[in-house]
């Protein structure tokens, strides 16, 4: 038991010599305290439940020969994408570096960019389990800092792809089966619009019905803002509920690291799993032409130009890899703290990590 000392003036209760006592008291202080720490860190079970599913994931790997690596999380480039912030940080310490200044360096939103220039010079079939880091709200799905898996299978197409995270999906979750529908089958089904011929007032339309309007939606004039808002906000919260649910072929404008479909040039080989309505992974058969890539990273800032926000240098070391040759592959990155959140039946993001950032 630990006790508190605490002074004391009452007579009544320590006699007339003022002497400061220890009270028993105090033990119930300190528990109080206790309590409130507790509240704010991951259940010890749950912590023992996260690192089995960890097991699990390297275990499902080895198995299959894909072998784990780790790359930086600082980096002297970033993504282009509109729709991802990446933190920044100065370092003063680099050999080609001018004493009086210094270079900007960002957090890594996704291993990405580091894992394919590792393909690009030779290695194999490689996953990593990292921390990455994105400016953005915290919320019961959100956290800045957050766990992430990601991994590169060569010789792989989206669709073979998606079958591998379903199962591993079965391995930790139990689920078995899926479902896959495209981008536009999806639209026309849940919203009786199809996203690869529509126009800005029939989007904002949808948007109205569903009582979602907002006059910095309106403004923008945006196809590809509307598209990407209604998929989240009237959309999203109805796939997946009961058994995971993949969503594939997006349009172009919003998949600028993967193939054009070859069936159909309005969209690109990526796909997104939902489950239990939240985004778990999202994948890509992977961009190998270097002059569509940096045509499409220029496209991101004309995006980004548009939108108010800084435009992003385009990352030289990534360009520099795709010219070696990067070889056929498919890529995904799942969102292990989402996952756990699923397999511990948590309701929010904060019930699986140590400390969200709000308690950090």
């Amino acid at each position: 038991m630990v006790v508190w000392e605490f002074p004391c003036e009452s007579r009544t209760l320590l006699g007339s010599n003022y002497k400061t006592r220890y009270f028993v008291a105090g033990f119930f202080v300190y528990n109080h305290k206790l309590m409130q720490l507790m509240v704010k860190i991951m259940n010890w079970e749950d912590v023992k439940r996260r690192s089995s599913v960890l097991t699990q994931i390297r275990q499902f790997f080895e198995i299959k020969g894909v072998v784990e690596v780790e790359t930086p999380s600082l980096s002297l480039g970033t993504v282009t994408d509109p729709f991802l912030d990446a933190f920044t940080s100065q370092y003063s310490y680099l050999s080609d570096s001018n004493v009086s200044s210094s270079t900007q360096l960002y957090m890594q939103t996704s291993p990405e960019f580091h894992m394919k220039r590792l393909i690009a010079s030779g290695y194999k079939c490689i996953y990593q389990i990292c921390k990455a880091f994105r400016h953005e709200d915290f919320g019961h799905h959100h956290n800045p800092e957050f766990t992430i898996l990601e991994w590169y299978r060569l010789g792989f197409d989206q669709h073979s792809l998606i079958a591998e995270v379903n199962e591993l999906l079965s391995i930790v979750l139990g689920t078995g089966t899926c479902e896959k529908i495209t981008y536009q089958d999806l639209f026309l089904k849940s919203v009786n619009v199809d996203p690869l011929s529509t126009n800005f007032e029939e989007l904002y339309d949808v948007i109205l019905k569903h009582q979602k309007g907002a006059e910095w939606l309106y403004e923008s004039k945006d196809c590809d803002l509307l598209l990407q808002f209604i998929f989240s906000e009237i959309i999203e919260a109805g796939i997946g509920n009961t058994i995971p649910c993949f969503v594939y072929n997006f349009p172009i404008e919003q998949a600028s690291l993967a193939k054009v479909c070859p069936s159909d040039s309005r969209v690109a080989q990526r796909f997104e799993c939902y489950f239990k309505g939240l985004e778990l992974a999202n994948g890509f058969n992977e961009l190998t032409d270097v002059d569509i890539q940096q045509q499409r990273f220029t496209q991101d800032n004309k995006k980004r130009k548009q939108l108010s926000l800084p435009e992003r240098d385009i990352d030289k070391n990534f360009i520099d890899a795709l010219h070696l040759g990067l070889p056929q592959c498919a890529g995904v990155a799942l969102g292990i703290d989402r996952l756990i959140m699923i397999a511990l039946d948590k309701s929010s993001i904060e019930d699986v990590i140590t400390f969200s950032i709000e308690k950090s």
